[in-house]
Protein backbone atom coordinates (compact mmCIF):
# COMPACT_ATOMS: atom_id res chain seq x y z
CA UNK A 1 0.00 0.00 0.00
CA UNK A 2 1.15 3.07 -1.08
CA UNK A 3 1.17 6.58 1.07
CA UNK A 4 -1.64 8.07 -0.57
CA UNK A 5 -3.31 4.86 -0.23
CA UNK A 6 -2.60 4.90 3.38
CA UNK A 7 -3.90 8.45 4.14
CA UNK A 8 -6.93 7.74 1.92
CA UNK A 9 -7.62 4.32 4.65
CA UNK A 10 -7.48 6.96 7.38
CA UNK A 11 -10.27 8.97 5.99
CA UNK A 12 -12.24 6.24 4.37
CA UNK A 13 -15.86 6.78 5.13
CA UNK A 14 -17.98 4.20 7.38
CA UNK A 15 -19.95 6.46 8.80
CA UNK A 16 -23.07 4.45 8.04
CA UNK A 17 -25.35 6.58 6.60
CA UNK A 18 -24.66 5.85 2.70
CA UNK A 19 -24.48 9.66 2.21
CA UNK A 20 -22.04 9.52 -0.92
CA UNK A 21 -21.55 13.63 -0.08
CA UNK A 22 -20.48 12.54 3.56
CA UNK A 23 -16.44 11.95 4.30
CA UNK A 24 -15.67 10.83 7.69
CA UNK A 25 -12.81 12.10 9.95
CA UNK A 26 -11.45 10.32 12.53
CA UNK A 27 -9.16 11.26 15.29
CA UNK A 28 -7.42 10.45 18.80
CA UNK A 29 -6.31 12.85 21.27
CA UNK A 30 -2.88 13.11 22.17
CA UNK A 31 -3.42 14.96 25.20
CA UNK A 32 -5.93 12.13 26.73
CA UNK A 33 -6.63 9.40 24.18
CA UNK A 34 -10.22 9.93 23.99
CA UNK A 35 -11.35 8.90 19.76
CA UNK A 36 -13.56 11.40 18.17
CA UNK A 37 -15.19 10.65 14.72
CA UNK A 38 -16.69 14.02 12.69
CA UNK A 39 -18.38 14.40 9.34
CA UNK A 40 -17.58 16.98 6.56
CA UNK A 41 -20.02 17.77 4.13
CA UNK A 42 -17.92 17.25 0.73
CA UNK A 43 -20.97 19.99 -0.69
CA UNK A 44 -20.88 22.57 1.85
CA UNK A 45 -17.92 22.08 4.16
CA UNK A 46 -15.28 22.76 1.48
CA UNK A 47 -13.75 25.77 0.24
CA UNK A 48 -11.87 26.39 -3.13
CA UNK A 49 -8.17 27.42 -3.39
CA UNK A 50 -6.48 29.40 -5.54
CA UNK A 51 -3.89 27.02 -6.81
CA UNK A 52 -6.71 24.68 -7.32
CA UNK A 53 -8.63 21.89 -5.17
CA UNK A 54 -10.34 22.75 -2.06
CA UNK A 55 -9.83 22.79 1.57
CA UNK A 56 -11.37 22.30 4.81
CA UNK A 57 -10.65 23.05 8.45
CA UNK A 58 -12.00 21.43 11.33
CA UNK A 59 -11.67 21.94 15.43
CA UNK A 60 -13.04 19.18 17.25
CA UNK A 61 -13.07 18.81 21.14
CA UNK A 62 -14.16 15.51 22.91
CA UNK A 63 -16.94 15.72 25.61
CA UNK A 64 -15.50 12.98 28.05
CA UNK A 65 -11.78 13.60 29.23
CA UNK A 66 -9.77 16.50 28.91
CA UNK A 67 -11.63 18.98 26.60
CA UNK A 68 -8.49 19.70 24.20
CA UNK A 69 -8.72 20.79 20.69
CA UNK A 70 -8.30 19.16 17.91
CA UNK A 71 -7.17 21.32 14.70
CA UNK A 72 -7.86 19.59 11.55
CA UNK A 73 -6.97 20.99 8.22
CA UNK A 74 -7.89 18.72 4.85
CA UNK A 75 -6.57 19.46 1.72
CA UNK A 76 -8.71 17.91 -1.05
CA UNK A 77 -8.07 17.41 -4.79
CA UNK A 78 -10.72 18.55 -7.62
CA UNK A 79 -12.56 15.44 -7.55
CA UNK A 80 -12.98 16.20 -3.67
CA UNK A 81 -9.94 13.05 -2.64
CA UNK A 82 -8.02 13.89 0.66
CA UNK A 83 -4.60 14.53 -0.99
CA UNK A 84 -2.65 16.07 2.44
CA UNK A 85 -3.77 16.25 5.80
CA UNK A 86 -2.21 18.27 8.84
CA UNK A 87 -3.46 18.14 12.56
CA UNK A 88 -2.01 19.53 15.98
CA UNK A 89 -3.58 18.09 19.14
CA UNK A 90 -4.25 15.03 17.97
CA UNK A 91 -3.78 12.43 15.13
CA UNK A 92 -5.85 10.58 12.72
CA UNK A 93 -6.69 6.86 12.60
CA UNK A 94 -9.04 4.73 11.01
CA UNK A 95 -12.27 3.72 11.41
CA UNK A 96 -10.99 0.57 12.14
CA UNK A 97 -9.32 2.22 15.38
CA UNK A 98 -12.13 4.35 16.11
CA UNK A 99 -14.82 1.31 16.20
CA UNK A 100 -12.12 -0.34 18.61
CA UNK A 101 -11.31 2.00 20.85
CA UNK A 102 -15.40 2.63 20.76
CA UNK A 103 -15.51 -1.33 21.81
CA UNK A 104 -17.74 -1.70 18.40
CA UNK A 105 -15.17 -4.21 16.68
CA UNK A 106 -16.39 -7.69 15.94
Amino acid sequence: MGFLDSVKSMFAGGGGSGDGHAHWLYVRCRRCGEVIKTRLDLKNDLTPRDEGGFIARKTMVGSQLCFERIEVTLIFDERRQVIEHQISGGDVITAAEFEAAQGLAD
